[in-house]
């Protein structure tokens, strides 16, 4: 479970150092799927625009989350892969990355084409990604290390 947290909070960190000013990346912050019956999920990190977060919202709409990313852990496998899956697709988030741990760590981009997702690249070790025209830089094998290389 700590490794858990400890990636959860360096992707959050890894990402605000690389995004553009005008979004920010967020852990655990909860948004809201559907209102009836009301769903909420807390992704372990989301993206969102930068001026909204400054406004500090209770909870985010799903409109206004451009990213969401799940780190699997041992009770969220299916939930991560299943029905957060289908959730996040239905209401439209662009992009959705899994990361799994075991070892080697990898990372699964999902992107929502027509409605559906579609694989747009499975990846380890060092990953150059390009999100929404902003280049990003994760070495998934230091996500859990103390000391993580910044990009």
């Amino acid at each position: 479970m700590s490794f858990h947290q400890l990636a959860v909070t360096r992707l959050g960190y890894l990402l605000n150092e690389q995004l553009p000013e005008s979004l920010m990346a967020l852990s655990e912050a909860e948004f809201v799927v559907t209102e009836l019956p009301l769903t909420v999920r807390v992704p372990d990190v989301l993206i969102s625009a930068t001026e909204l977060v400054k406004t500090n919202p209770a909870r985010y709409a799903a409109q206004d989350v451009r990213l969401v990313i799940e780190v699997l852990s041992e009770g969220t496998v299916r939930t991560d892969r299943v029905t957060k899956f289908s959730e996040y697709a239905e209401v439209g988030i662009e992009h959705y990355w899994i990361v799994d741990l075991d070892d080697p760590a990898s990372m699964v981009t999902y992107r929502l084409v027509d409605g559906e997702y579609e694989n747009f690249g499975e990846h380890t070790g060092k990953v150059n990604l390009d999100f929404d025209g902003t280049p990003l830089t994760l070495d998934l094998d230091a996500l859990t290390t103390r000391h993580a290389q910044r990009p």
